[in-house]
């Protein structure tokens, strides 16, 4: 399976900054790295007022299985509510934080 290499802060930045469309081979290999495996435990977005606010929820062993709510996450845009989970996931895989200039 692709590892993601944390010092590759390029696509961090290249995902930050044009988070919706098509993106560099590179960095849609680290999306899709993101996006594999169990859905257990994924991070998801939930939508908490359409088209206005969005939380943090994570998913069961089971599609049927309800979200759980992160509390603690609340965002406005849908742009820095993809940002946090990138952030998020890309800590998770990776074990390290990510900072960005």
């Amino acid at each position: 399976m692709y590892e993601i290499d944390p010092e590759r802060l390029d696509l961090a930045r290249e995902f930050r900054d044009k988070p919706f469309g098509r993106h560099s081979g590179e960095l849609q290999r680290v999306i899709n790295r993101m996006r594999a495996g169990s859905n257990t435990g994924r991070l998801v977005l939930v939508t908490l007022e359409r088209h206005k606010r969005w939380g943090l929820g994570r998913m069961g062993a089971a599609l049927s299985d309800p979200i759980t709510p992160v509390p603690g996450y609340e965002f406005t845009s849908y742009e820095e509510a993809e940002w946090a989970v990138f952030k998020l996931r890309w800590q998770a895989l990776t074990g390290r934080e990510l900072v960005l200039d």
